[in-house]
């Protein structure tokens, strides 16, 4: 026991260290799960168990509905959805002060649940609206933190690939229930970060967009009406049972391909660079399952999970107590580790403690994914900061000035959903996928 609880040690200093120095984090993963494993067995059988968890890990047919999403998500950015999705979010959010700011806030959530990726949402929006918004007189500062603010919501509404391997680490959650389960939860941090952009924009009196003539309303929804299919298609059909999640996200390729060909919008000479990209970012993404694997076998044999289980327990009878120390971890892991990596570590960890709390799999599913889509907005390493500072031309020390302020919306939102779990878990259990 001494030596497994020593493995457990070995196996965090080395990985924190490699963090620290620079090394890339599924590098990190594995190489200190290595060491790790050489505490606990001789150095060749190390590496023979190193090798066969990375392998099991992602011999898994689920992993590729996450890179047909990821192909889909590809297609869309390419494919000039973007633009048809932004002026129907225009139309919705333009009779309001600050009418551009709430389309940043409509646009990302749009365009986010279409396409699966804040990073793809916080780009396209930033390009397009930050130009638009300093032309009007806005602050540079408040137009980047309402787009960086808002593009998580593309994380939490389906479909997205963070359900998919929360769903893998927790045994075989359903994804069609954490796909609905996602809806109500995102749409609140959408709405939420859009009341605080509305109270900033009313005190400084940014103006409202010219009214919309009632035909050309009516053709902006229609545009917008096949881009929208795609999400009733798909997680209709997923929900109904109709085909599983890996043929949905098939499906969703087809469609998009289909739809962006119909726009005239990508060229059959985009499709290999599309590719290329897909490749390249699941082939980052698939080792970091294997490397996962690995340490989620070692963290196993250490008895982590259990330790970690026994001393969280022991801290309180209260379960909304142990909760909020959970939701504040996953918080903090946040502000330094991307979601994916993050998931992959902490689901074996965290799992087993919300299990014995008595919390659904699908509730978990959801604080988890929205207390780390959080982190991405948040210095030190949050992607989907670093590229609105990069789309709107704003330095970070500006941004985060302006965007300490929205911080307050999106926590709320995490807290009503960890302590209310009929938001997450209502829509699921309304269509038959929950007891």
């Amino acid at each position: 026991m001494e030596t497994a609880m020593l493995a457990g040690l070995v196996l965090f200093l080395v990985f924190f260290v490699f963090l620290f120095i620079g090394v890339p984090i599924s590098v990190s993963i594995a190489v200190s799960s290595f060491v790790a494993a050489l505490f606990i067995m001789p150095a060749d059988s190390s590496l023979i168990v190193t090798s066969q968890q990375i392998i099991t890990g992602i011999d898994s047919f689920v992993l590729l509905a996450l890179v047909f999403f990821m192909l889909a998500g590809s297609i869309m950015n390419n494919g000039g959805i973007a633009q048809r999705l932004i002026h129907l979010a225009k139309l919705i959010g333009g009779r309001m002060s600050g009418s551009l700011a709430h389309t940043n806030v409509i646009g990302n959530m749009l365009f986010g649940a279409i396409s699966g990726s804040a990073i793809a949402s916080a780009a396209t929006m930033g390009k397009i609206m930050s130009p638009l918004q300093k032309k009007e007189g806005y602050d540079p500062a408040y137009s980047a933190a309402v787009n960086i603010a808002s593009a998580p919501t593309g994380l939490v509404i389906p479909p997205s690939g963070i359900p998919i391997l929360y769903s893998l680490l927790s045994g075989g959650t359903s994804i069609g229930a954490l796909f609905l389960a996602g809806y109500l939860p995102g749409f609140m941090m959408a709405l939420l970060v859009l009341i605080v952009a509305y109270a900033i924009a009313k005190k400084e009196k940014y103006p409202v967009a010219d009214p919309v003539h009632w035909k050309e309303g009516l053709k902006t929804v229609w545009e917008a009406i096949p881009s929208l299919l795609l999400v009733v298609v798909v997680i209709g059909g997923i929900a109904m049972g109709i085909f599983t999640a890996t043929e949905g996200a098939a499906i969703a390729v087809f469609y998009a391909l289909v739809l962006s060909l119909i726009y005239r919008s990508l060229n059959w000479s985009d499709i290999p660079k599309i590719l290329k990209d897909t490749v390249v970012f699941s082939g980052m993404i698939l080792l970091l399952v294997g490397a996962s694997t690995v340490m989620s076998w070692i963290l196993a044999y250490a008895r982590i999970p259990q330790t970690v289980t026994h001393a969280l327990l022991s801290v309180s009878d209260n379960n909304h107590v142990i909760l909020l120390i959970m939701v504040g971890l996953l918080l903090l892991v946040g502000t330094f580790m991307d979601i994916a990596p993050a998931l992959l570590i902490f689901t074996p960890i965290l799992f087993p403690i919300a299990m014995q709390l008595g919390l659904d799999p699908v509730h978990f599913g959801m604080i988890m994914t929205m207390s780390l889509a959080i982190g991405v907005t948040t210095p030190p390493i949050g992607t989907v900061l670093f590229i609105g500072s990069s789309v709107s031309g704003v330095s970070i020390e500006r941004i985060i000035r302006s965007l300490l302020i929205f911080y307050i919306p999106l926590v709320a939102g995490l807290l009503l959903v960890a302590f209310i779990p009929e938001i997450s878990l209502s829509i699921p259990k309304m269509l038959g996928l929950l007891d």
